[in-house]
């Protein structure tokens, strides 16, 4: 079974199975099935050759207080006392004997029309549905209306709470006395009470928004305007239609090409997902690309990522995260509930997730997660294979989450939090111990500053909270620490961090911790105990931004998350947060005698260059200052974790009043090499003693060398269909070989994922490459690449390309090529040095 696809359920008895399927290179079935009992995930088996009959689904209907199918969905219809069958006995004079009597004909095949007896004949004067026509294809009005053309699915997919429409087909015109029902159906098990068995009477009305009328009839032709639910199961559906008339009833059976995807809406008043800012849905819905922010708050990195929510499969994907949590479809239309299990499952830890999380250093068993450029590849492979992928870091697991949630209907946002806290001890505060010479005491630093974190905003309202704090939600995918004992986090209210309500759910002491808490130096004294020197009120969460609404500009949104630094309102926020924590008296025992400021300046150093680091002091008192300054400059990854001290320095300065002295610590690449790790990050603890007053200076400082970037261009114009060439050109900045050299290709509607091995790179050599695609969707478009080697990553490059439909008039192509390629390049092809 090689490739993916995805297969209905038709042949599959209905019901009895789970709607999505996927074909791919198994090893076997898969038997880690979710935490929750009851998944409805189950390994696929292999169809039977000879057609099932027809499951007879009258027994389902007795759970519904046996009454009949028509007297559950019409309470006009006189068939209510018929308890022992769902359709009630057949009119008479229609009872055949066989496939011989007169007036009626029994199908040929599965897929034929059958009645609603089960023996399979259709009796003259029944009312036939011959065909369904969910006008479903990207250019009909339902996939327009309902903002999923750019899927590249040809399934319906609509938005909850929007009417749709379709054409029934029938064998005769429709009279007024015949009745109509629509079925959909998801899950193991539907039940009308759960809402996964949803009958829909055509004209006669339906329960919590669900309705269907008929807009027009011609010939032997029915037009219907069906409207959803605003609160239905997001999914995907099986779809049939019922039919009574006086000459029996009929169902038309199951066809997986009547598969129904519903999904969020957020265009929907009604529906807890709505956002009323049309350029806010074309953002965070609608918008396959975006920015992700990293690096230091002084030296920001950008980086393009494509999420490629419309890519064929994606969404196949994004529903199987669902089913393989063994998440209950009666849940799936919370919001709140997705996003939950969508923080869980994006992550590997506990539920083998999509992704598998690594801070080593050391991907050899997988992939660098710098070198991923988008998730299209990572949700396909986690379909396919169904085993979690190797390997993410928190802007990967943020990209995915994006994904995920804007394929699923919720307005969704990646968000970069500059000098990010990780509180382990619940203390709301970073605690930050040192011996009794200011040195830093590694082992006891439990807690750690993340140069930057990534996670996500999802807008929704919230009726599990009291009033006030519906809006932008928390959703963070990156396993730090356990929720309810499971690796998830959110979605938590952003106005419940911003003002300190850390009893609010979910997860808001973790997360405000993150954003707002303050850093305490403790020094460690004579006596073995500990006090605390000095608190950095400034230090965390200094800057926290997303990509801009309709530009690739930096949005910051620091005043969502906070009231301003030093404000009353803020550091009213900041203590009654503490209050709930596990050091509740901490700023009790504060000392405020400063009159010495510290600074610390660190030049833009690039990757293979030499540096240096100053540090500067002004005395803002009226009297003469000497500060015995101590300089420690060690590796660090971004999350904070650091290498041993590598390089320090010690000096005396002396300070008039009024004056400013700076001290400067040179940094030559034959030092730091040998050191570097992931992004090339280093952090500069500088611990000062202020002789006269005894005040104590401490700061953390984290700069990052800079990487080169990659250059695209575009040779000739791109059109849908047609075969277009990118150019890319990468300088190595090292003076030695960059070895086992990988590209990575990727764009939505130009370029599924594509990975391209180059071999080696010489110190200093430039490599140009050129690689071909078919673009498949018109419009403006962003081709992304990366480049990673066990020497050097967070190497990549984007250009925009803007593609013209084709010259005959089509809008999209099936062109596009495998969801996953590799190749390798041989060293004539790459270009001159």
């Amino acid at each position: 079974m090689g490739g993916m696809g995805i297969l209905g359920t038709g042949d599959l008895n209905g019901l009895e199975h789970s709607c999505l399927f996927f074909t791919g290179t198994m090893e076997g079935p898969r038997s880690d099935v979710g935490r929750w009992g009851g998944n409805p995930w189950q390994p696929p088996t292999t169809p039977s050759p000879e057609p099932e009959p027809e499951p007879d689904r009258r027994s389902r209907s007795r759970r519904g207080g046996g009454r009949s199918f028509w007297a559950r969905c019409c309470g006009c219809c006189s068939c209510g006392n018929r308890a022992d069958d769902d359709w009630g006995p057949e009119p008479s004079g229609s009872r055949s004997r066989g496939s011989s009597s007169r007036g009626g004909r029994r199908p040929e095949s599965r897929g034929s029309t059958v009645n609603a007896a089960g023996d399979g004949i259709i009796r003259e004067g029944m009312l036939v549905v011959t065909g369904v026509d969910l006008l479903c294809s990207r250019s009909d009005q339902n996939r327009r209306e309902h903002h999923t053309d750019e899927f590249e699915y040809d399934d319906l997919i609509v938005r909850r709470g929007q009417p749709f429409h379709m054409v029934l087909s029938l064998n005769r015109e429709y009279e007024s006395s015949d009745r109509i029902a629509l079925e959909l159906l998801i899950g193991n098990n539907p039940e009308v009470g759960k809402g996964t068995h949803v009958i829909i009477p055509v004209g006669r009305g339906g329960s919590d928004g669900w309705k269907a009328q008929v807009t027009k009839t011609s010939g032997h032709n029915v037009n219907l305007r069906v409207h959803t639910s605003p609160n239905a199961i997001i999914g995907k559906f099986q779809f049939t239609v019922r039919t009574r008339s006086e000459a029996g009833e009929f169902q038309l059976p199951f066809d997986p090409r009547n598969e129904i995807y519903i999904l969020f809406n957020p265009w929907c008043p009604e529906d807890l997902v709505y956002v009323d800012h049309e350029d806010w849905r074309q953002e965070y819905v609608l918008n396959e690309s975006g920015r992700i922010y990293y690096g230091t708050e002084a030296q920001i990195g950008e980086r393009t990522w494509n999420y490629g929510q419309f890519d064929h499969g994606v969404l196949d994907a994004c529903l199987y995260i669902l089913d393989r949590r063994g998440m209950p479809y009666g849940g799936r239309g919370d919001p709140v509930s997705v996003c939950r299990v969508i923080s869980a499952m994006v992550n590997s830890l506990d539920d083998n997730g999509v992704l598998i999380g690594n801070w080593t250093g050391d991907y050899s068993r997988g992939t660098n997660p710098s070198a991923w450029v988008g998730s299209v590849e990572i949700l396909l492979s986690y379909l396919r294979t169904g085993y979690s992928v190797p390997y993410g870091q928190c802007w990967v697991f943020a990209g995915v989450t994006t994904t995920v949630l804007r394929c699923l209907g919720l307005a969704t946002r990646t968000v970069t939090n500059f000098n990010s806290a990780h509180d382990t001890d619940t203390s709301l505060t970073m605690d930050i111990y040192f011996d009794e010479n200011m040195k830093p005491l590694e082992h006891l630093n439990h807690d750690s500053v993340w140069n930057f974190h990534v996670w996500n905003d999802c807008w929704m309202k919230r009726p599990d909270l009291p009033s006030g704090f519906d809006g932008w939600q928390v959703v963070d995918a990156t396993p730090q620490e356990t929720s309810s004992g499971i690796f998830c986090c959110g979605p938590c209210s952003v106005e419940s961090i911003k003002n300190g309500l850390v009893y609010m759910k979910y997860d808001t002491p973790f997360i405000f911790a993150e954003v707002n808490s303050d850093k305490v130096y403790w020094q460690r004294q004579d006596d073995g105990s500990f006090k605390i020197v000095y608190v950095e009120e400034k230090a965390i969460g200094t800057l926290i931004v997303t990509k801009a609404i309709s530009s690739n500009m930096r949005e910051d949104i620091t005043h969502i998350y906070k009231h301003p630094e030093g404000s009353e309102a803020e550091r009213k926020a900041v203590e009654k947060a503490a209050a709930h924590g596990s050091k509740p008296n901490v700023y009790a025992t504060r000392d405020s005698a400063e009159d010495v400021a510290m600074q610390v300046e660190a030049q833009d150093a690039v990757m293979g260059q030499d540096l240096a680091v100053c540090v500067v002091l002004t005395n803002r008192g009226s009297s003469r200052r000497t500060v015995k300054l101590h300089l420690y400059l060690s590796v660090t990854y971004y999350t904070g974790v650091t290498g041993p001290t590598f390089k320090e320095t010690k000096k005396e300065v002396a300070l008039a009043p009024g004056a400013s002295d700076s001290v400067t610590m040179p940094v030559t690449y034959k030092e730091y090499k040998p050191h570097l790790v992931d992004q090339g990050a280093m952090l500069l603890n500088v611990s000062g003693h202020v002789k006269e007053s005894g005040q104590v200076l401490a700061k953390q400082h984290t700069f990052r060398l800079r990487t080169p970037d990659l250059s695209l261009t575009l040779l000739g114009a791109a059109v849908v269909g047609q075969e277009c060439e990118v150019q890319i050109v990468f300088k190595n900045p090292l003076p030695i070989t960059l070895t086992n050299v990988v590209f990575r290709l990727e764009g939505s509607g130009l370029q599924r994922p594509k990975v391209l091995n180059v071999g080696d790179i010489g110190g200093n050599e430039t490599v140009t490459l050129r690689q071909t695609f078919v673009p498949v969707r018109p419009g403006p478009r962003q081709l992304i690449a990366s480049l990673d080697s066990p020497q050097l990553s967070q190497v990549h490059g984007v250009i925009q390309v803007d593609v013209a439909p084709a010259s005959g008039g089509g809008v999209f192509s099936d062109a596009g090529g495998d969801s996953h390629l590799e190749e390798s390049i041989p060293m004539a092809s790459r270009g001159g040095a």
